[in-house]
């Protein structure tokens, strides 16, 4: 069972480092070329792919926080994942008076310090198939290797994939995840 495991990882690392573009690669995320010398925010603003995403990390007053020197790592769920909530969420959420609720979901989203894809699969691989990442907000995910992908599971037993890994920032990495993470 342990080779097993280790086969897993052997492939889950694989997988990941040919998916995920070198230091020195231009990554393209939402149409947009992602800068390794800029910041979370500063790329994220040119990502069509990212534009929920962008309004609620303002009208939560997350801004200077994902500006600051970090490092941080962020699952970052794409327009899709947001539009895949029920109808009004969003809506609801990006109201001032929520602004509290969409910080702590959004922080649920960023763990301290630069997880890239090497850390997430040794994590893994050390957790027996399993690495629990501890967020900002204080909650927890769940990171598994699934058919050569990552699956980050929240507290709720949600799940998302890792589409895009390892879009590096001057202040961390970004990880493209295809569903909104949820904390209990």
């Amino acid at each position: 069972m342990q080779t097993k495991h280790q086969l897993a990882s052997i492939g889950l690392a694989l997988a990941l480092s040919l998916s995920a573009a070198p230091s020195f690669a231009q990554v393209v995320v939402g149409g947009a070329p992602m800068l390794a010398s800029k910041d979370i925010i500063d790329n994220a603003v040119n990502s069509k792919d990212h534009t929920t995403l962008v309004a609620a990390v303002k009208a939560a007053g997350l801004v200077d926080t994902l500006k600051g020197p970090g490092p941080f790592t962020v699952f970052a769920p794409t327009n899709a994942a947001f539009a895949a909530l029920p109808a009004g969420t969003v809506d609801t959420l990006l109201k001032p008076e929520n602004k509290a609720m969409l910080s702590g979901i959004l922080t649920y989203h960023v763990v301290a310090g630069k997880v890239d894809a090497a850390a997430l699969t040794k994590a893994i691989t050390e957790g027996g198939g399993k690495a629990t990442l501890k967020t900002v907000a204080g909650g927890n995910l769940t990171a598994m290797a699934s058919g050569g992908k990552v699956m980050v599971t929240d507290e709720k037993g949600g799940s998302a994939t890792v589409t895009v890994a390892d879009v590096y920032q001057s202040n961390g990495v970004i990880h493209v995840v295809d569903k909104v993470l949820l904390p209990k």
